[in-house]
């Protein structure tokens, strides 16, 4: 059994994003998605990796016990997680699971601490069709409507309904998942906002992946969208060292809902990297 520690870094416009850790070996950052926070997120896949990995989980930003500020453009967030990465001094391996990974690609590409890489269903907003846009932005009016009347457990519902399958989200409301994270609901609305009017770089840039040279895993759901098929296809695709598995049976929440066999595909990559040293 693991006990549970903290570790936090302050950013250079003094915010505090700390982090539990967990577990010993070498050191694996997972960063989390946009609904929920780093202890949220990764409950289930923990107990399958603290045995080989100190596993260190920060929330950005605004969640967990990191500290709040308004500024949560995907720049910034991403320079609190290569504060994060920098202040462990060692190599480093990164997971991330769908807006996490598109801040791990950018780690990935940035930083030379960070040896290899994982994604679980990357998002590459650029890919989004017409009917895709507007499914998110008609989850995103029922969650504001939610948040209006109170309903913040509702209201994460109604976010995750884009990309999560009807499986993921029955399997999401039985662990409690959207009464633990209900209260980021205006959060994650603030973060989508911010997101709309960014005109900055991001992840899926070809000029973004293109600086990746360490070895990177996209896994996604086989039974996901095709939309989260599609991105991270479009990711392999631009990397030289990556290759692509699909998790039998999970969805887009395979983290929560297929955490042993996610967790198998993680240990695998990992081992292998490190015995190719």
């Amino acid at each position: 059994m693991t006990h549970s520690r903290t570790h936090e870094v302050t950013t250079d416009d003094a915010v505090t994003i700390r982090a539990t850790v967990e577990g010993s070996g070498p050191s694996l950052v997972l960063l989390q998605g946009v609904m929920g926070d780093g202890d949220l997120d990764w409950r289930s896949l923990l107990p399958h990796l603290t045995d080989c990995f100190t596993c260190h989980l920060p929330s950005m930003r605004g969640r967990g016990r990191s500290d709040t500020h308004p500024n949560l453009r995907i720049d910034r967030v991403g320079r609190d997680y290569a504060t994060y990465v920098e202040s462990l001094g060692e190599p480093t391996r990164l997971v991330g699971w769908s807006a996490g990974a598109g801040h791990a690609l950018s780690l990935s590409a940035r930083l030379d601490a960070v040896v290899a890489t994982a994604l679980y269903e990357p998002l590459v907003s650029s890919l989004m069709d017409q009917d895709e846009r507007q499914d998110l932005m008609q989850a995103l009016a029922q969650g504001q409507a939610l948040v209006q009347d109170g309903d913040l457990a509702g209201a994460m519902r109604a976010f995750a309904a884009h990309p999560f399958t009807q499986a993921d989200l029955a399997a999401a409301d039985d662990v409690g998942y959207f009464e633990a994270a209900g209260a980021y609901s205006p959060h994650v609305l603030e973060v989508f906002r911010q997101v709309s009017t960014y005109d900055g770089p991001r992840p899926e840039d070809p000029e973004t992946l293109g600086a990746i040279t360490s070895p990177l895993l996209v896994l996604h759901g086989a039974e996901t969208g095709p939309f989260f098929t599609q991105c991270a296809r479009h990711v392999v695709a631009h990397l030289a060292v990556a290759r692509i598995h699909a998790v039998p049976g999970a969805g887009h929440a395979g983290p929560l809902t297929h955490p042993r066999a996610v967790a198998e595909e993680l240990r695998g990559f990992f081992d292998a990297v490190d015995a190719r040293g």
